[in-house]
């Protein structure tokens, strides 16, 4: 404990009071002595506690810094998009040679831009929720011009006495590379073999009828009669080739706090006419309190739109779907579809989602390929569940904005 602060101010209480007595003569040990050199103390108490917990402080902050130099994961400490602090894993991430390179810098000069409006929603989602928001992808630009591709955690925090936001994470620019390396060796050659064949055949069959018609129409049969199908068949051809687009195109998808019983309120209100058309009902059941989740709004109504039309499909009879929605566990959000259409062999099930498998006459299989695709992309699961002739049930499963694996007692003072 600092005692300096007392020490000086009581002796200029008492020199004071000494100068008194020996220039006017007046009694040292006075009242008014005794209130001045107390008020002395006090406040020099005051002033050294003040110096104490200054010092703790800065010796807290010290300490944590140290802590965090020490942690081989990189971890940016920022306020404002402005980085305030970076541990040498972070230096060495960015291919900066000290510190002084990173701090001051924006975190917009080090994300690719195609990335910045997913780091501004991210800093919404941060400042509003209380817990740790989940890992989600960036990409970004060394000091020497790499790519690289950092995954990363984030949460608020306090850092010098003022709000600012903590995040952790790693490079997986490797981890994507491997990963990328392995799909390509083991499924690359019997994959295109397999979409070949599918695309020959799918395309083949609406072209040779186009080709049917347009030899009719040259021998002058009635045009009217046809055009309908032709028309159709062109739509087909499309349909297929814009479901290989949303396979085959990678976007750096911008994902947004949503809330998930206003998607599936949309989606249900939109496909509604075709239910009735059909004679099937759509039944929505939500828990009451449903935690939000971030995603991209398009591609998960996309997905709805199409689980539940396969869901309508199923049942030619007509019938009801349920659509259940839950909080299935801390930090996810269960979406159930069920139905009670003609079913699906258990002996099939496994290979749903892969490119043209269908149970349809007509199908292409790249519909439920779409799915399986974007659930992945949202770091979810999507599961199918099927008994012959009594129904199917889908399950979605997405993870929550906030996220359990975090604790929130990082931040400091």
């Amino acid at each position: 404990m600092y005692v300096s602060g007392q020490i000086i101010l009581v002796l200029v209480s008492i020199f004071f009071t000494a100068y008194q007595k020996i220039v006017y003569d007046e009694p040292f040990v006075t009242f008014d002595f005794l209130i001045f050199t107390l008020i002395a103390w006090l406040v020099g108490w005051q002033y050294d506690l003040a110096r104490y917990y200054a010092a703790k402080a800065k010796l807290n902050e010290t300490s944590y810094k140290q802590l965090i130099d020490l942690l081989p994961d990189t971890i940016y400490i920022h306020r404002d998009f402005k980085v305030i602090y970076a541990n040498e894993a972070a230096v060495h991430l960015i291919g900066a040679t000290s510190k002084k390179e990173v701090i001051g810098k924006s975190l917009l000069d080090f994300i690719v831009p195609e990335y910045h409006p997913r780091l501004m929603e991210r800093d919404k989602q941060i400042k509003k929720q209380k817990l740790p928001i989940h890992t989600i992808e960036y990409k970004i630009k060394r000091f020497d011009g790499t790519l690289l591709f950092f995954e990363a955690s984030s949460l608020e925090i306090v850092f010098g006495g003022k709000q600012a936001v903590l995040t952790i994470g790693k490079d997986i620019t490797a981890r994507k590379a491997e990963t990328e390396r392995i799909l390509q060796k083991s499924e690359k050659l019997a994959l295109l073999g397999q979409m070949a064949a599918g695309i020959a055949h799918e395309i083949r069959n609406p072209l040779t009828s186009i080709k049917g018609f347009i030899q009719l129409f040259q021998a002058n049969y009635p045009q009217e009669k046809y055009t309908e199908i032709v028309l159709s068949e062109l739509e087909r051809i499309n349909s297929i080739v814009g479901e290989f687009l949303v396979l085959a195109k990678p976007t750096a998808a911008v994902f947004a706090e949503q809330d998930v019983k206003i998607l599936i309120k949309d989606v249900v209100t939109l496909i509604n006419n075709q239910s009735m058309l059909n004679n099937v009902q759509i039944f929505v059941e939500f828990d009451r309190h449903l935690p939000m989740v971030s995603c991209e709004e398009k591609q998960i109504k996309q997905v709805l739109l199409n689980l539940l039309q396969n869901s309508i499909e199923a049942m030619p009879k007509g019938g009801n779907i349920d659509v259940r929605v839950k909080e299935k566990e801390e930090g996810k959000i269960s979406i159930q579809i069920i139905d009670q259409g003609i079913g699906i062999p258990e002996e099939r099930i496994s290979t749903l989602g892969e490119p043209f498998y269908t149970t349809k006459e007509k199908g292409t299989g790249l519909g439920l390929m779409t799915c399986y695709k974007i659930i992945e992309g949202h770091n979810g699961k999507l599961n199918i569940e099927s008994k012959l002739n009594e129904g199917t049930t889908i399950e979605i499963i997405l993870p929550t904005i906030t996220q359990p694996y975090l604790q929130r007692d990082m931040s400091h003072s």
